[in-house]
């Protein structure tokens, strides 16, 4: 699932607990799953964000030229308005879109 895609909250919500706990048995361990997928979704977004800035980067400026580059402006605006990784994360969670494992299961 593309974060551009995600049908994730842009602000603060409150979730029903037992949703969130009911695929684990523990809320703790729901936070941590979500936790780590939410690390993983800033990662992604990071290195596109960046990929993306280094296209319009102008690589021979000196620290005397200081120039806005619209094109940068523009891509910065829009991955603030993105929902945050934590939101895509939980959403992820909810809708069943995250694998886990747990390995200190003995089978």
């Amino acid at each position: 699932m593309s974060v551009k895609d995600s049908k994730a909250e842009l602000s603060t919500i409150t979730y029903d607990k037992d949703k969130i706990e009911e695929k684990v048995g523990s809320i703790y361990e729901a936070i941590v799953i979500m936790g780590k997928r939410a690390e993983q979704i800033n990662a992604e977004i990071r290195t596109e964000l960046h990929a993306k800035l280094d296209e319009f980067a102008v690589h021979n400026s000196t620290l005397e030229e200081v120039f806005e580059n619209r094109e940068q402006i523009e891509i910065s605006k829009h991955y603030e308005k993105l929902p945050k990784p934590t939101s895509i994360a939980i959403r992820e969670w909810l809708d069943g879109d995250i694998y886990f494992r747990n390995t200190d299961e003995r089978n």
